[in-house]
């Protein structure tokens, strides 16, 4: 008999700040329907000065570790694209901010968007080798590309962490699972850049080559029907992303594309993404936290995921939600962490965007901005200073 593993418990944190896309759309001229209808995006969440992925992680994890102690917690796994160092694990230093035991692994990993279901699938195969332990997957990003450029209105920042280990009180995933890799340049960043490049047009095509490969592996490989499905995770870079996934999906499987049928099965996992904007590893995973907290009973219908990541890698696959899942989610704090951001005008994002620490090794303190319970002091001798509030 398998394992029952998976998702015991999930939480999120977003930034400090919200820049409305009436705000964006004011600033550069564009029709304001290109954004809330042709993207489906209706704001984009902004850090604050002394925010960035590492305090982003620690505001999600805290409650995690609040509800059920580290004991348990053997491995930390932290999955971004928006690395601040090429050696050192962001994820250190969150185990630093969160007092967790030093009898922890603690890694990094990166591959685009995708890498927070690497990590998620690299814990269930601890796991497995020893159901005593628990793993707490981390997803941390801020996206940000260059100014007037067309990926700015799809920029956000957020962290999910999740709880990984026996008997989920969550989710229990499932196999097998869907593979599909291709070497294709739609979205890097060079270590010498900050913002990442993107080809919009190859970046769709891409996704949906994933889709397809993936779902072709994954049917392969004895994984459910189609219609068994209640409802599908997307990465969602846009939101309107992921109805052209699921729309092309069914196209695949020569089902109908009712627009409502569509609706039907991934509407309620956008509202989160939807006001913000990408957060790439974090973004299928707060599908999910929406997904759960505003749907009627779920209890052991399966749910569908597709995690790409540019590049590329996707995998597609199934977990069945668990009886009593309701009294363990987190559906106020979730709301209020997206409620509690501050609206800033388009000059004061735009100077938040452009901030950049000095490389001369010195002496450099953030402003005090964040109401977090975590925040960047600053940097002193190449090396970053955080402090708990």
């Amino acid at each position: 008999m398998s394992l029952s593993i998976g998702i015991h418990d999930l939480s999120f944190a977003t930034g400090e700040f919200v820049l409305p896309h009436t705000a964006l759309a004011a600033y550069n001229g564009t029709e304001i329907g290109k954004y809330h209808v042709g993207i489906g995006q209706e704001s984009m969440s902004v850090p604050a000065a002394d925010e960035d992925i590492v305090t982003l992680a620690a505001t999600a994890a805290a409650p995690i570790v609040a509800r059920h102690g580290s004991e348990r917690i053997r491995t930390v796994v932290f999955a971004t694209e928006s690395s601040i160092d090429q050696a050192k694990s962001a994820g250190v230093y969150v185990h630093s901010l969160l007092g967790l035991p030093s009898a922890t692994r603690v890694v990094e990993l990166k591959q685009a968007c995708y890498g927070a279901t690497a990590a998620l699938q690299f814990a269930i195969g601890l796991v497995q080798r020893d159901p005593a332990q628990q793993v707490l997957v981390i997803a941390s990003d801020v996206s940000k590309y260059e100014l007037d450029s067309p990926g700015e209105a799809t920029q956000g920042a957020a962290a999910v962490a999740m709880l990984v280990g026996m008997d989920p009180a969550l989710v229990r995933i499932e196999d097998p699972s869907g593979l599909f890799t291709a070497d294709v340049m739609d979205f890097w960043r060079p270590n010498y850049l900050s913002t990442a490049l993107v080809d919009g047009q190859e970046s769709i095509g891409a996704y949906l080559q994933a889709v397809e490969g993936t779902w072709k592996d994954y049917s392969e490989q004895g994984g459910r029907a189609l219609e068994e499905f209640a409802a599908f995770c997307y990465h969602q870079p846009f939101t309107k992303m992921a109805y052209k996934a699921h729309r092309h999906l069914l196209n695949y499987c020569g089902y109908d594309t009712d627009s409502d049928a569509i609706a039907g099965a991934i509407g309620q996992t956008t509202a989160y993404n939807t006001v913000i904007g990408n957060s790439y590893t974090a973004s299928v995973y707060l599908g999910l936290a929406a997904l759960l907290d505003q749907a009627d009973d779920l209890t052991g219908k399966p749910i569908g995921f597709l995690s790409y990541g540019s590049g590329s890698v996707a995998e597609f696959f199934a977990g069945t939600v668990v009886a009593g899942y309701r009294e363990r989610l987190r559906t106020e704090a979730n709301r209020e962490a997206i409620a509690r951001r501050k609206p800033v005008d388009y000059a004061t994002y735009r100077e938040l965007h452009q901030r950049s620490f000095p490389t001369d090794g010195g002496d450099h303190a953030t402003e005090r901005q964040t109401t977090g319970p975590f925040r960047l002091a600053g940097i002193s001798g190449h090396k970053r200073q955080y402090e708990t509030r």
